[in-house]
């Protein structure tokens, strides 16, 4: 029997423990999906965003991969400075393949980055997924104003939960306290603000059509920005997704300028195009301001300052500019790339293939691509490591690797564990007259999937 430990449990995982089984090359293979998380499903639970259903549903078909009775999911268990190491693992199992994600946020590097109401996108996501690593303290939702840098999904996702209506979020899982928080939001406008200009964003039409259909709300662009961009006038040698983004942003910035809201709930979403952040201002130690200067093409693909500068007045600053991989102790690490060396999914170390180790995902390839990318990077690696099969099945390893985790002070949570979770968070939102509620926090995640664990 091979048996395989797979690190992570989002779609990268997910898509790899169903690539290993999938195929007939090695009989009696067995898989343990392994996550830091008591829940699986990773960045789907944890990340996209709680009124996106539709790509939420896709817990569904990763709920089937985890439910075949070849593979296992293991939650609560941390790989790395703090838990197990990748030597202690391949002492466990034949081979591990790494599905760990991207999960540093690139930084804005200006001075006021570290004022109070100056978050990562990632934070902000986190609370409102109910991660329970979040900031439970919530944001500071108070002032008018706030700015999110970013031109790509991630920032039109935050950007539209903090203009979204308390009616429209109740039905979704988010956590009662993000839903209050957000309820009470005296924030009205929101600018969401990139260095470059449209023909350059990297946000799908469909998300960013989705500012344009929220209800009490105006989008709002400013022509003269738009018309900075070469790509403006003639767009007939973009991609077929950047002539759609500028078609959406050219009907907001010709359309005739609506009517002041006057719903209490009306608010603002401006799109604003060549300014780069060089200075967040503080006033009390709390952010105040974002000072940008306005850029221009350089005429060689980039853009350059031009030594003009524009205020923004804000209470909360978002940054959403990308992701970096972290290195996992004791596994090689390429800081420049935030990838771990590998070819076709083996790991190298020193440019050798190290036996046994595996990756996938972002932490293979590094944070580019959509869900739907990780299938065939992890069908890649899952083909390298079957070819391996045959000289990793002679090492000896643990005959029981659950037993083992057990004995080294982990207590993972299995499969009942979770469903257990997913029962008291239906109870908790019964109890508040919603759907199912996320639980947000450790302690409330352990205790619920206790009741679900078998005793021994």
């Amino acid at each position: 029997m091979l048996r395989v430990a797979v690190v992570g449990s989002g779609p990268s995982g997910v898509y790899t423990a169903q690539a290993l089984v999938g195929q007939d090359a090695v009989p009696g293979i067995r898989v343990d999906v392994l996550d830091r998380l008591p829940c699986p499903y990773g960045l789907v639970r944890y990340g996209v965003a709680p009124d996106h259903e539709k790509i939420k549903s896709l817990q569904g078909s990763l709920r089937a991969v985890l439910e075949d009775e070849r593979i296992a999911f293991l939650g609560d268990v941390e790989v790395g400075a703090r838990g197990l190491t990748p030597a202690r693992l391949l002492e466990l199992y034949h081979a591990v393949v790494y599905c760990v994600g991207a999960s540093r946020d690139r930084r804005l590097g200006v001075p006021g980055e570290e004022l109070r109401g100056s978050f990562s996108a990632t934070e902000f996501v986190s609370w409102y997924s109910a991660h329970p690593d979040a900031v439970h303290e919530g944001f500071d939702l108070d002032r008018p104003g706030a700015v999110v840098v970013g031109a790509g999904n991630v920032a039109v996702d935050v950007t539209r939960l903090l203009v979204r209506r308390t009616e429209e979020l109740a039905p979704t899982d988010i956590p009662q306290a993000a839903l209050a928080a957000l309820g009470a939001s005296g924030v009205r406008e929101v600018h969401m603000v990139a260095r470059r200009g449209p023909a350059q964003a990297k946000f799908t039409t469909k998300e960013l059509r989705e500012l344009g259909a929220l209800p009490d709300t105006r989008v709002l662009v400013d022509p003269a920005e738009l018309a900075l961009d070469p790509a403006y006038a003639d767009p007939s040698g973009l991609p077929a997704v950047n002539r759609r983004n500028l078609d959406v942003v050219r009907g907001w910035a010709t359309a005739a300028t609506p009517s002041p809201a006057t719903a209490p709930t009306g608010r603002t979403v401006r799109l604003r195009f060549f300014l780069r952040p060089v200075e967040i201002l503080g006033e009390g130690g709390r952010v105040a301001a974002v000072r940008f200067e306005r850029t221009e093409p350089d005429g060689a693909g980039g853009i350059r300052g031009t030594g003009r500068y524009e205020e923004i007045p804000a209470g909360l600053v978002l940054r959403a500019v990308g992701y970096q991989g972290a290195p996992l102790p004791g596994l090689p690490f390429d800081p420049a790339r935030g990838t771990v060396p590998n070819a076709a999914g083996r790991v190298l170390r020193d440019g050798v293939p190290s036996p046994g180790e595996y990756v996938a995902g972002w932490i293979k390839r590094g944070p580019t691509g959509v869900i739907g990318t990780n299938r065939p990077c992890a069908k890649e690696t899952a083909a390298s490591l079957l070819a391996d099969a045959p000289v990793l099945a002679r090492r000896p390893v643990a005959p029981d690797p659950v037993a083992a985790l057990r004995a080294l002070g982990h207590e993972p949570v299995l499969w009942t564990g979770w469903q257990a979770i997913e029962r008291a968070e239906a109870a908790l939102g019964g109890a508040l007259g919603r759907g199912p509620v996320k639980i947000p926090d450790w302690d409330g995640l352990r205790g619920a999937a206790r009741q679900g664990q078998p005793i021994g």
